[in-house]
């Protein structure tokens, strides 16, 4: 399953219907509680989301309404009795804050700390790229490698089915028959996050081909200037990257408390996505909390 649980979508302060952010990633057999902010705990059982589900813990950086949940979200994994390592993924530079947040959990759970303090591979196929805040931030970007889909058509003219199918995939070529005789490329997923943030490159590397793309969406267009100001993105900018880059699906996230309905965000982010669109299009929607969305379908596949 890959699917995005939406924990919380409030900006700095919480309101009455937004908690503060926090956001789970099931990947595969994966699950990445990403930039876990106050009161995340209570919202994982709003959203049915056991403790047990956590591999990984993601922080962009370490201002509270990323990490203050941190504490919290630790103690009940402990309570569970979850007892899969779990990786912390931060910022060198946040280390002592991250020590301080771990501190007050305590250690039962089997945590591994992963300080990282440049752009790069931070698990096999977790990647971390700096993005421009007013503290060392980083985004992070998940990828499945490409690969290949077999053709049923393609695989009956062959002759080939059953226990052959299996050991065509795992070997490349059975009784003559090579895997992309009866295959078509694949391109793999690609899921990326970047939080607070001004426009920069790192926010359009990271963006580049994702298929989801979560972002913060902190101001709207008319309120510019405050987002230059504190270093965080309007609706349009979030659009444009989203429509440079190619995305599949925008979500908007990471509201500002001044905005009850984000209804003119999304068509500001619509709108710069449509006009800077390279293909296919970007859909654009606005993440409310315990929202869920399944990851789109695979881009069409090259014969």
């Amino acid at each position: 399953m890959r699917e995005l649980v939406v924990l919380g979508t409030s900006s700095q302060v919480p309101t009455r219907t937004r908690n503060h952010n926090g956001y789970l990633l099931r990947w595969d057999g994966e699950g990445l509680l990403l930039d876990p902010g106050e009161g995340t705990q209570r919202q994982m059982i709003h959203a049915g989301v056991a403790t047990s589900q956590i591999s990984r813990i993601c922080l962009t950086h370490v201002h509270g309404d990323h990490c203050f949940g941190l504490p919290g979200v630790l103690s009940r994994m402990a309570v569970d009795g979850v007892e899969q390592p779990v990786h912390l993924h931060y910022p060198a530079s946040g280390e002592e804050t991250v020590r301080a947040l771990v501190a007050v959990a305590g250690r039962s759970v089997d945590l591994r700390l992963c300080p990282h303090g440049a752009a790069g591979e931070v698990a096999e196929g977790l990647d971390v790229v700096p993005l421009r805040h007013r503290v060392e931030t980083y985004g992070y970007r998940l990828r499945e490698p490409a690969g290949r889909s077999l053709v049923p058509e393609r695989l009956a003219a062959a002759g080939l089915s059953g226990p052959a199918v299996g050991r065509l995939q795992r070997e490349g070529e059975v009784d003559g028959v090579r895997l992309e005789d009866v295959s078509v490329p694949r391109p793999g997923q690609r899921f990326a996050f970047v939080m607070d943030t001004a426009v920069c490159e790192g926010a359009d590397e990271l963006a580049e081909g994702a298929d989801m793309l979560v972002t913060e969406c902190t101001f709207a267009d008319d309120d510019a200037g405050l987002a230059a100001e504190y270093s965080h993105l309007t609706a349009g900018q979030a659009g444009a990257i989203a429509g440079d880059a190619g995305a599949g699906l925008l979500v908007l996230t990471h509201f500002s408390s001044r905005y009850q309905d984000v209804t003119p965000l999304v068509s500001q982010a619509q709108a710069q996505a449509d006009a800077r669109a390279q293909t296919g299009g970007t859909r654009v929607v606005a993440a409310e909390d315990l929202d869920r969305f399944g990851f789109p379908r695979r881009r069409a596949l090259k014969q």
